[in-house]
């Protein structure tokens, strides 16, 4: 059997057009590599803040405010897409709005703290909106039985988008420290880099990927009003998707430590073990690796052994992965850490995304996918910022917040037993 066989796919899906998708995980992965992990969260808290004893929760209170406004933003949007037939157009928007806002973060100069958070809150909301209209497509091409495979084909492109974005900023910081420039002097033009990259790729999800959706009678009428009505008629009705909301709550927990990996790696790598910047970035590059050679595998692992049981095991790996950062004081020990935080990211996140397409309605994807984005961007304000406070109020003990994320990842497995992957399907069919 063909690796990438059209068996995984629903009828009428074509190839290139599961490229075009996955190209789309390509494009955005620079974004989260590397302004929110590697290089502009770093020098945000080194230069921008001058090092402060703020600067970590500051960082962590910007990416809050901007989780929370797609919190309670993207359900919203979702069932306005949904009625409206309108996800790919909304996915052209979001897209523009990043690229151009990540492109602005040149502009931020040592001491231009304000200017910095304004940008990277509306990057990120740009960002997270695009991630969560991009996933709604996912249940549209894939079959049941192969959702895991083709999240994990997604995600696994994407970490390579991360790694080429990387690379390539990788060889100007090494360029500009050998011809001693400053970070002020060289991280602008990663910024420029990683915008580039995100427009020029996204143009091939732009051009292969289609809309099957197919606008409500009278949505031409309907405003975010009547999205919100819808919305509210969901949450009432969830009794019929207890699974799907067992599937939220756990997402809302092990999310949460996901995002202190994706927010503060950098951070912890340089102010706590002793990474150089040029170190970091390395580091994060095989991270990248580790996490795209587990999104695909464990994919195919995923829909053979079953989801729940796959998930499972990537919080395990991930608890693991908290205690150990927390213990070790070598760069070697971080390194084994960092080893197990990619494969586990990369099977986390795919196995979530995999889950949660089996568990949504099929008339109510980009609705149920903003449900999903509600829970994990909620996440993402609890992991970071409870790090941030952590390290604030002991004077910046970052161990005991690494070691404290460890308790994150435990809660989402006990969320994650009452979960039921058939039952849950039956009732997104609409089946008793």
């Amino acid at each position: 059997m063909a690796v990438f066989s059209t068996d995984a796919l629903n009828p009428g899906v074509r190839k290139r057009e599961v490229f075009g998708w996955a190209m789309y995980d390509f494009a955005n992965s620079g974004y989260t590599t590397v302004v929110l992990t590697a290089v502009f969260s770093a020098y945000f808290v080194g230069a921008v803040a001058g090092g402060e004893a703020w600067a970590t929760f500051a960082w962590t209170a910007a990416l809050s405010v901007s989780n929370a406004v797609v919190m309670l933003s993207m359900p919203t949007i979702g069932a306005w897409a949904d009625r409206h037939g309108a996800k790919k157009r909304l996915l052209v928007f979001t897209t523009l709005g990043c690229v151009a806002t990540t492109a602005a973060l040149a502009l931020v100069a040592p001491g231009g703290v304000m200017l910095a958070i304004v940008l990277v809150i509306a990057s990120n909301v740009f960002f997270s909106w695009g991630e969560s209209l991009i996933a709604a497509f996912l249940p549209e091409i894939a079959r049941p039985k192969a959702m895991g495979r083709v999240s994990g084909w997604g995600w696994s492109f994407g970490y390579l988008g991360g790694m080429l974005a990387l690379g390539l900023c990788l060889v100007i910081v090494l360029k500009s420290q050998a011809a001693g420039k400053t970070a002020a002097e060289f991280v602008p033009l990663t910024m420029l880099l990683t915008a580039g990259l995100f427009a020029v790729a996204s143009l091939f999800t732009f051009s292969l990927l289609r809309e099957r959706t197919v606008p409500s009678p009278g949505a031409d009428r309907d405003g975010l009003v009547a999205a919100w009505r819808r919305l509210i008629e969901t949450f009432h009705r969830a009794k019929q998707y207890r699974d799907f909301m067992w599937l939220l709550a756990c997402a809302v927990a092990y999310q949460g430590g996901v995002a202190v990996t994706i927010a503060l790696a950098a951070i912890y790598a340089e102010q706590v073990i002793g990474f150089a910047q040029q170190e970091t970035m390395v580091l994060i590059f095989i991270l990248n690796i580790a996490a795209a050679v587990g999104a695909f595998a464990f994919g195919y692992w995923q829909d053979r052994i079953g989801h729940k049981l796959a998930l499972g095991i990537t919080l395990v790996g991930w608890m693991a992965t908290c205690i150990i950062a927390a213990l070790t004081t070598t760069k070697g020990g971080f390194w084994y850490a960092a080893a197990i935080a990619g494969v586990c990211m990369g099977s986390s996140q795919s196995s979530g995304r995999a889950m949660a397409g089996l568990l949504a309605p099929p008339a109510q994807l980009a609705e149920f996918y903003g449900l999903w984005t509600f829970a994990t961007r909620l996440a993402s304000i609890i992991g970071p910022l409870t790090y941030g406070v952590i390290t604030w109020v002991t004077d910046g003990n970052q161990r005991l917040a690494i070691g404290s994320t460890a308790v994150l990842f435990a809660i989402g497995l006990v969320l994650l037993q009452p979960v039921n992957m058939e039952r849950g399907r039956r009732a997104a069919l609409g089946e008793t």
